[in-house]
């Protein structure tokens, strides 16, 4: 697994480490079986590192049973599928509070670590950790409600670290447009960046931060084609021709994304691969390197990696966790993805489009 070290473009485990009643309190540096990845998992695994979401959930603590059969009703179960309404909005400083701290837990990690571990801001930077074997992560927001429309927030964010931006994560912000998680569904929902959005976007591309543009609707996605000056990106999204959820892409953005040198890293989450849309455990690995093979046919191998969503989704269970990785490494070369291919989508495609994007 050395010659393919693992770097990931999303998971949710700073969140899980830092609720209680997500991460049962476990700590990053001991072996757990609570969660998706910790160091010592990501060793085994292949992890090298990957991008470490902040994201402020509505809920922040453990519903009682009344919220859970409130919430349960809100599903309406569809012939094909289901319909889930979107979450409500966040306030900014709500938001912008609990990214705060959600952070800190990473600062904390890089420190308490003794080295093995780097918050990275270059790409010269994630090459280095690649090759000596430090655990490198990239400091991400998922969804844009710590923000201000001032874009303060943003510079001082950036001078902190923060590397990756999602505009939107699935529910309204200031600046535009998520999309829900029903099924099936076209991305195509919704009116496209509000004008503080697009101020978003030309900020983004100043600082040089990488816009996300995982969990944005497709009037939205086409706004940013428009604006930014750099490549596009989705962390964690799939293909929508194979599984017509609103959170994947249609051919037509898959083009875009190709003709920007963007890539798309491919979402381990069960609901996001299966024909049916289904959460299900009990679904092959082969699911994933369908995804990966559908987009590396129509854009290219140069545009498509991995964006698990560990510690945030159901994942196969022929993965389990991090540690399931070599068999994923083994199911794509059934696949037919030779040695040259598998360095592309395992590392060298991240840290391409991340030199592209940060321009160091």
């Amino acid at each position: 697994m050395s010659d393919f070290p693992i770097f990931d473009g999303h998971n949710d485990t700073l969140l899980n480490l830092h609720l209680e009643h997500r991460g049962n309190g476990r700590s990053f540096f001991e072996r757990s079986d609570i969660g998706h990845i910790d160091l010592p998992r990501a060793r085994e695994g292949g992890l090298a590192g990957g991008f470490f979401a902040v994201f402020t959930p509505n809920r922040r603590r453990p519903l009682t049973k009344k919220e859970k059969k409130a919430a349960f009703k809100g599903i309406k179960m569809t012939k094909d599928g289901y319909e889930v309404p979107l979450p409500k909005p966040i306030r900014h400083k709500d938001a912008l509070r609990f990214t705060t701290a959600v952070a800190t837990h990473l600062f904390e990690i890089e420190r308490a670590s003794e080295g093995e571990v780097k918050i990275v801001r270059t790409a010269e930077e994630l090459e280095h950790c690649l090759k000596n074997g430090t655990f490198a992560t990239i400091f991400h927001i998922e969804g844009a409600e710590a923000i201000d429309t001032n874009y303060d927030a943003l510079h001082i964010l950036h001078a902190a670290g923060l590397r990756s931006l999602g505009l939107v994560w699935s529910r309204p912000t200031k600046f535009g447009y998520g999309v829900p998680f029903s099924f099936p569904k076209s991305p195509d929902i919704g009116p496209g960046l509000t004008k503080k959005g697009k101020g978003l976007v030309r900020t983004c591309n100043e600082l040089r931060v990488l816009i996300d543009l995982s969990h944005l609707n497709e009037q939205g996605f086409w706004d940013v084609a428009k604006i930014s000056d750099a490549p596009l990106v989705a962390t964690h999204s799939n293909a929508h021709t194979l599984c017509p959820s609103p959170r994947n892409l249609t051919d037509k953005q898959l083009d875009a994304i190709k003709e920007t040198g963007g890539m798309v890293g491919i979402n381990f989450h069960t609901g996001f691969l299966r024909r049916d849309g289904r959460f299900k455990e009990t679904t092959s690995l082969i699911e994933i390197g369908r995804h990966l093979t559908y987009i590396a046919d129509r854009i290219g191998i140069e545009h498509v990696g991995f964006g698990s969503d560990f510690d945030g989704a159901t994942m196969p269970d022929d993965l389990v966790d991090v540690t399931g990785l070599p068999k994923l490494i083994e199911a794509l070369r059934q696949a037919g993805l030779d040695d040259d291919a598998l360095q592309k989508v395992t590392h060298q495609n991240w840290v391409r489009v991340l030199r592209q994007t940060w321009g160091e």
